[in-house]
């Protein structure tokens, strides 16, 4: 039988759905979520694993707009991902009318759909009507020539399936690139550090997501409990106000996150958990180059 592997990635605007779907395909939470645009800020590989195929999905940050340094990074991760993959899947969202910024995308994929084929996808199939659905794919038709296109649902399930089908058949002939069993190549500190921004990012004002990043600063078994991991990590805001925000009245919000990122770190490492978390100010972060450095940008 002939086996398959290779890369995909899947790209657009931010809050396209792109981080569920990989999700979904993967059958396991490797990249956070959240109704905040651009909360991807890395490119998470995902792996599916098949009798025949072995498919790896690339995240990436939403393309947009930059108005910061951290924003033409992100965009970098975007152009330098899709470069190096097997097929393109480009999001757009079932229930938004294709704007500029889909335009946009689809301009600059054109530039790399003669080596690389670009499936289009429109996501979130399970907010929209069917007359909406079939409306968004004659849209996206006009957006520009896919290799395929087609609808589908990472919440329901619709037509995932066909979707990784779809993308498998456009990998190239090889060996497996990793051991089965594994779902992603991502450091552990780094997928424990994401859950806790993915916790924070719940219920803040739209200005401040932006602001928001964390750091694991120590992780490790406490010493004569092997059943209990200690994990110590900082949440870094840009202003003072903000660091308010995240505390609450009496640090009871900051107590509310770090409950929430507990959950799911101890579901995704699969042992007890203490969860010793602060919050600092770091002034403009993702306008210093340096500051962004340190914070792994």
């Amino acid at each position: 039988m002939t086996h398959r592997s290779g890369f995909a990635c899947f790209v657009g605007r931010p809050n396209a759905g792109k981080s569920t779907l990989t999700n979904a395909l993967v059958g396991s939470k490797i990249a956070i979520t959240s109704s905040k645009p651009q909360t991807t800020r890395h490119a998470i590989r995902g792996i599916v694993h098949r009798a025949d195929a072995q498919l790896v999905i690339v995240d990436t940050p939403g393309l947009h707009r930059p108005r910061t340094v951290l924003g033409e990074r992100l965009n970098d991760i975007v152009y330098s991902t899709w470069s190096e993959v097997d097929v393109v899947g480009f999001c757009v969202p079932a229930d938004e009318k294709v704007g500029p910024g889909d335009r946009f995308i689809a301009g600059e994929l054109r530039k790399i759909a003669r080596r690389t084929p670009v499936v289009g996808i429109v996501t979130k199939t399970d907010l929209a009507t069917r007359q909406r659905i079939a409306d968004q794919l004659l849209a996206l038709q006009e957006v520009m020539d896919f290799a395929e296109l087609i609808p589908v649902s990472a919440v329901d399930g619709f037509q995932v399936k066909q979707l990784e089908d779809l993308l498998v058949a456009r990998l190239p002939e090889g060996p497996q690139l990793y051991p089965d069993g594994d779902l992603t190549d991502e450091p552990e500190q780094t997928l424990v550090a994401e859950l806790i921004r993915e916790a924070a990012l719940e219920g803040v004002r739209d200005e401040l997501p932006h602001s928001i990043a964390v750091t694991v600063e120590e992780m490790q078994p406490r010493e004569g409990r092997s059943d209990l991991l200690d994990v110590h990590a900082l949440l870094y805001v840009e202003r003072p106000s903000q660091k308010g925000i995240i505390l609450g009245h009496k640090g009871e919000r900051l107590r509310t996150v770090g409950s929430a990122a507990r959950r799911h770190i101890e579901a995704l490492l699969g042992t007890k958990v203490y969860l010793d978390l602060h919050v600092k100010v770091a002034k403009d972060w993702q306008r210093d180059p340096k500051q962004l450095r340190r914070l792994g940008f």
